[in-house]
């Protein structure tokens, strides 16, 4: 229990913490199209996001994935960038975007777990079972991405209702907030 407790405690921090501003902009453009009603299709995302993450975490523990942490560097801002690219792109294309959104979560998780496969690589010793790690990891991510969502959506419908806050304006407004930030991201870890 002592275990799953830590992983929990690490994967919150690994969303929560004032280091994780690269998740935190990711969950951000990724919702940034939705509103408190679409709560069901934004669980889905954040859900699609950890299991991507977590696939990627659990090969990389096992030594079937790696990649050299300067791409890892590079590609993690890259999905964000591309993410807050979507937004601004398709703002008039909902329903495509949604079934877009969900493939790009998944496959965006995917590389996303590959940023903390180096640390989880040398906690995780090759004697001790990987299950309980993972879940307890994974558990905590999501609680903390879950938390973050909350935030936002909070935000924007007293952004939306108290302030009459256009939707569009706020999706153009946060995903090109969003893109700007990434993209700066992205140019200094150019690994080449």
């Amino acid at each position: 229990m002592h275990d799953f407790l830590f992983y929990l405690k690490l994967g919150w921090e690994h969303i929560i913490s004032l280091d994780a501003l690269d998740h935190q902009l990711f969950v951000l453009a990724l919702i940034a199209v939705y509103t408190f009603k679409e709560w069901k299709k934004i669980l889905i995302l954040v859900t699609a996001f950890t299991i991507g993450h977590s696939v990627t975490l659990a090969l990389s523990i096992l030594d079937v994935v790696r990649l050299p942490s300067d791409w890892v560097e590079f590609l993690i801002p890259l999905t964000i960038v591309l993410t807050a690219a979507g937004n601004i792109l398709m703002k008039n294309k909902k329903q495509s975007q949604d079934k877009t959104n969900y493939y790009l979560a998944l496959f965006f998780g995917l590389i996303h777990g590959l940023g903390f496969a180096n640390t989880a690589r040398v906690m995780i010793a090759k004697s001790q079972s990987i299950a309980v790690p993972l879940l307890g990891f994974n558990i905590g991510l999501e609680a903390g991405q879950i938390v973050i969502v909350s935030a936002i959506l909070i935000l924007l419908f007293i952004l939306l209702n108290l302030f009459k806050v256009n939707k569009k304006d706020w999706i153009l407004f946060v995903s090109s907030g969003v893109f700007a930030l990434a993209l700066k991201m992205t140019l200094e870890r150019i690994p080449f």
